[in-house]
């Protein structure tokens, strides 16, 4: 097995200091969490592998994701960083990656013109693009091309979402998964809205179709209450590094307490 990593996600919006930590429920109900920066620093004191910073507003209000916040990351903190919302252009991708990112996530914009996120890969590499599937399951199985799966009594299908989880496209996750890893990104960062901000635990059965769809790594995120929630996003989710917000924030957990519990159930995780 792999080592797995561990990464704080921490989800951007826009104010007249330049950028905010929040978190909500299921994308909505969001609440001030804190100073970027600051929580980007403590998680690097406490051993992170990467940090996923999300402007999520950006795409909903047509602007471009948050410069300020990226510079100030690179210059205090020396662990990767991802940096996702609003990146919709390769004259985007370029200026966030010039201001420090190691690497950008595309979504609402890839779905909407795939050719960008070609483009993108061939520009700058693979290993610079990750791609953000945020997922709702439906119950609407008559739908033509998806993948149904039974979940508790219920048939149903894991919609691929954008607009910061607000529209739906009508593509089946597991579909859209098998075709960016085509196009040759590096990895998926999978978040089931239903599961974001409850703290009940990852979807796993998105999560484990499709991290058995495909080959590049899967992260799995939305819904961790508990560390045991993380283990299983590996060990039923099949996911390559498990991401989280909330028990991180609001100092439930540490990431060295997340990577001791990982290592006494037999994950390899980095120092």
């Amino acid at each position: 097995m792999s080592k797995k990593r561990i990464i704080p996600c921490l989800d951007l919006v826009l104010d007249e200091n330049g950028g905010r930590v929040v978190k909500g429920v299921g994308f909505e109900e969001l609440k001030d969490a804190g100073d970027p920066i600051e929580f980007a620093k403590k998680y690097e004191r406490q051993g992170a592998d990467e940090i996923v910073f999300l402007d999520i507003t950006a795409s909903v209000q047509g602007r471009e994701t948050l410069i300020g916040v990226i510079q100030k990351a690179a210059k205090e903190i020396k662990i990767p960083f991802t940096i996702g919302g609003g990146i919709s252009s390769i004259e985007s991708v370029q200026k966030t990656l010039e201001a420090g990112a190691s690497k950008v996530s595309i979504n609402t914009a890839g779905i909407k013109n795939p050719d960008f996120i070609k483009k993108a890969v061939k520009t700058f590499g693979g290993d610079k693009i990750v791609i953000a599937i945020d997922g709702k399951k439906n119950t609407d199985i008559t739908m033509p091309n998806i993948n149904i799966f039974k979940n508790g009594d219920e048939k149903c299908w894991y919609e691929v979402m954008i607009m910061g989880g607000n529209k739906g496209t009508g593509l089946d996750i597991v579909n859209w998964s098998k075709e960016v890893e085509s196009y040759g990104v590096s990895e998926i960062l999978l978040t089931i809205k239903d599961r974001d901000g409850m703290c009940d635990g990852y979807d796993l059965i998105a999560t484990k179709a499709v991290s058995d769809a495909v080959s590049i790594p899967v992260i799995a995120s939305g819904g961790v209450g508990t560390i045991e929630h993380m283990i299983d996003g590996v060990k039923k989710g099949g996911a390559d590094a498990v991401l989280a917000a909330s028990v991180f924030h609001f100092d439930k957990y540490t990431v060295g307490d997340v990577k001791e519990e990982f290592r006494r159930n037999g994950i390899p995780v980095k120092n």
